[in-house]
């Protein structure tokens, strides 16, 4: 199978904080804590949560890089989801969307520092 992937990913895990942007029933609108990052580039990200969340969710999601403890802020759509728990946890992977510049070139620089 082939690499879809552009940016060099990271494994890494961080908590994430998550709030639904998308305006979908039966969705919580508030801010969803105890979810984690599972690896992430600056592209995107794998996260577990315990929400079952529609493919094209948009989210916000908010965590803090382990060695730069530099907050990271940005919007993020749900690409692909599985359940890894049934009906319990869930895996998602997630793209980055509209974010502004500066947090992805932290996330990069970070990236590369790490994997060096």
């Amino acid at each position: 199978m082939q690499e879809r992937r552009v940016d060099p990913r990271l494994e890494e895990e961080n908590e994430v904080s998550i709030t639904v942007i998308s305006k979908i029933k039966d969705l919580p609108q508030e801010k969803m804590m105890y979810n984690f990052i599972k690896n992430i580039s600056a592209s995107g990200a794998k996260i577990q949560t315990n929400i079952l969340f529609p493919i094209d969710t948009l989210l916000n999601i908010n965590f803090t890089l382990k060695t730069l403890e530099q907050k990271v802020s940005a919007i993020a759509k749900v690409k692909w989801i599985k359940n890894i728990i049934e009906n319990d946890r869930y895996e998602a992977g997630v793209e980055f969307v509209n974010a502004p510049i500066y947090p992805i070139q932290v996330l990069e620089d970070y990236i590369l520092c790490k994997k060096k």
